[in-house]
């Protein structure tokens, strides 16, 4: 029984591996258009698709950044300043997308700007920072998609969206996890309405990578700033000991951060180029072998391994 079992999967695998080993005709005559390029995977995915030979229209938050890409490709790429909480600038950089597209329209849309402002607990956020956080997170990707989809339905194209391993199962920076559990629910709902029109929606659930958003030292910063301004209430019901053991515990975590960003940003290109791409991959090793089967476990079972190394409050009961 075991042995037919093994068969099976192993069979199951080949299978797989070989779809997706089937890549996409005419590659170069197809257009990308990705946000975020300023830094972080936006960046690497942009020299990445170039360095492929697809015709990159990279969105950039910035012309510094816009600037400092187009220095590192080929004439191939363009870019646009895209600011993804404004519809004005939405709306702008569509027309751009179109002009460029044609009646080709536009192959693929990678939605990867993102912000990380949670530095604390739940009861630490303000709520403007919550607000911050669900409009480039998820308004931004949503109102983007929406303005670029007759241009991807016109080409039967991909639409890869960023969303998080927090976006899978979530223990800390509580309005970053609900802005990536949204980006996952829009997805789905997405993929299969778009289905009969021949258009494929994939996610990529990063684990933990070391990125401009997740730099160590600005990140523990904006945190002890956080806890700084936290009224009075707050800092006694949790306490300084509390505060300074959550901190350890943070930059212990920023500390084993991947560099590879690779393992993100080829998941992004497989999702982009292969004729039978996946509905979600996960990328990084923590993301794989610990966070999504820690996500198929029992919620009580989960909860213990997540916060048993976890300090107490002050006025923990």
């Amino acid at each position: 029984m075991w042995l037919h079992l093994a068969v099976l999967v192993g069979l199951f695998y080949l299978l797989r591996w070989y779809r997706e080993r089937q890549v996409v005709s005419h590659l170069r005559d197809k257009f990308v258009f990705i946000t975020g390029c300023d830094s972080g995977f936006g960046n690497k995915l942009a020299r990445q698709l170039d360095l492929r030979g697809l015709r990159v229209l990279a969105g950039c938050l910035t012309e510094q950044g816009a600037k400092q890409l187009r220095s590192q490709t080929s004439d191939r790429l363009q870019t646009v300043i895209l600011d993804v909480t404004k519809t004005e600038s939405i709306a702008a950089a569509t027309e751009w997308v179109k002009e460029r597209v044609g009646d080709r329209g536009l192959w693929g849309l990678v939605n990867n700007a993102g912000v990380f402002h949670s530095h604390g607990c739940a009861e630490w956020l303000k709520m403007e920072t919550c607000r911050d956080t669900l409009r480039v997170n998820l308004i931004g990707l949503i109102e983007v998609t929406l303005s670029m989809l007759p241009l991807i339905r016109r080409a039967q194209g991909r639409i890869v969206n960023v969303s998080s391993i927090l976006g899978r199962i979530a223990f800390f920076a509580a309005d970053y996890c609900c802005s990536k559990y949204g980006v996952e629910a829009f997805s789905d709902v997405l993929r299969r309405e778009l289905q009969h029109f021949g258009v494929k929606v994939s996610m990529v659930e990063p684990g933990s990578f070391r990125t401009a958003m997740t730099d160590m030292q600005k990140f523990l910063e904006t945190m002890k700033q956080t806890w700084n301004e936290s009224p009075a209430h707050i800092k006694e019901t949790y306490g300084q000991k509390f505060f300074d053991a959550y901190h350890d515990i943070m930059k212990q975590g920023m500390m084993g951060c991947s560099t590879n960003l690779n393992l993100v940003t080829d998941c992004m290109e497989h999702a982009l180029t292969s004729v039978h791409p996946r509905t979600r991959y996960s990328a990084g090793w923590d993301a794989q072998f610990f966070f999504v089967p820690l996500s198929y476990l029992p919620t009580s079972l989960a909860d213990y391994i997540l916060t048993r190394s976890w300090p107490k409050p002050a006025q923990a009961v």
